[in-house]
C-alpha cells in the first residue's frame, strides 16, 4: 500500500484509431496494444528488484486481471505461484456496491511474499477489503500491482505499489476490462461511449 517506487505511466496520447469493428461503442483508443506491451515488459523489471530470489505468490483477483496477469507473469523470471480470489463490487452498472467473494485462496501464504494484482484501482474499496483480508493469514508482506490508476475516483486512502498506467476518469474497457461482462477482448484500453453505460444499454 505504499506509494509506487517509480512514477507510473501517464496514458498516452494515442491517436490510434478504433478499429472498425469497434467504433459503434468505444469512443477512442486510450492504450494501445504495443503501449500495454512495452509497459508489463518494464514493470516487470520493477517487481524482480523487489522480489529477487524469493518465491512469490502472485493472487489475481478476478476476472478483470485476467489478460494484464498472463501478460505480466510471461515477463517475471522469479519462482512463482499462482492463485486467484474471486472478488465482485460491480453489478452491471457502473458505481461499485457491496464486496463478495466468488472464489477463495487455495495456497497457504503464512510465511510467504504476496503479490497482488489487480486491473484498476478506482474508489480503492475493493484493495481496502482484500488487504486486511490476505493479512489475518500471515505472509511476510504484500505488494500490490494494478495495471491502471483512476485517482480521481478515490475514496479510500491506498495507493498501489506497482502501477502500469495513470489514467483520467474516463470508463474504460479491454485488455479484460468490461462493463455488463462485455469487452474483455479488445485488445487494447479504450473508452465507451457515454450514452452505452449512461443508458444501461
Amino acid at each position: 500500500m505504499s506509494d509506487s517506487k517509480k512514477s507510473p505511466s501517464r496514458a498516452p496520447r494515442t491517436g490510434a484509431p478504433v478499429p472498425p469493428k469497434w467504433r459503434k461503442d468505444v469512443e477512442r483508443v486510450l492504450i494501445t496494444q504495443d503501449q500495454l506491451a512495452r509497459r508489463i515488459r518494464t514493470l516487470s523489471r520493477e517487481i524482480e528488484k523487489d522480489f529477487t530470489g524469493r518465491e512469490t505468490v502472485v493472487i489475481s483477483l478476478l476476472n478483470g486481471t485476467v489478460m494484464f496477469l498472463a501478460d505480466l507473469i510471461r515477463h517475471l523470471s522469479l519462482p512463482l505461484r499462482l492463485d486467484f480470489m474471486g472478488v465482485s463490487s460491480y453489478g452491471a452498472g457502473t458505481e461499485s456496491g457491496e464486496l463478495v467473494y466468488t472464489k477463495e485462496l487455495r495456497l497457504d501464504v503464512r510465511g510467504r511474499d504476496v503479490l497482488l494484482v489487480d486491473d484498476i484501482l478506482d474508489t480503492g474499496r475493493t484493495l481496502s477489503r482484500v488487504i486486511p483480508k490476505l493479512r489475518k493469514l500471515k505472509p511476510r508482506r504484500i505488494k500490490t500491482c494494478v495495471l491502471l490508476n483512476k485517482q480521481a475516483r478515490r475514496v479510500e486512502k491506498i495507493q498501489a505499489d506497482y502501477v502500469g498506467f495513470e489514467i483520467p476518469d474516463f470508463f474504460v474497457v479491454g485488455y479484460g476490462l468490461d462493463y455488463a461482462e462485455r469487452y474483455r477482448n479488445l485488445p487494447f484500453v479504450g473508452v465507451l461511449k457515454p450514452e452505452l453505460y449512461q443508458s444501461g444499454s
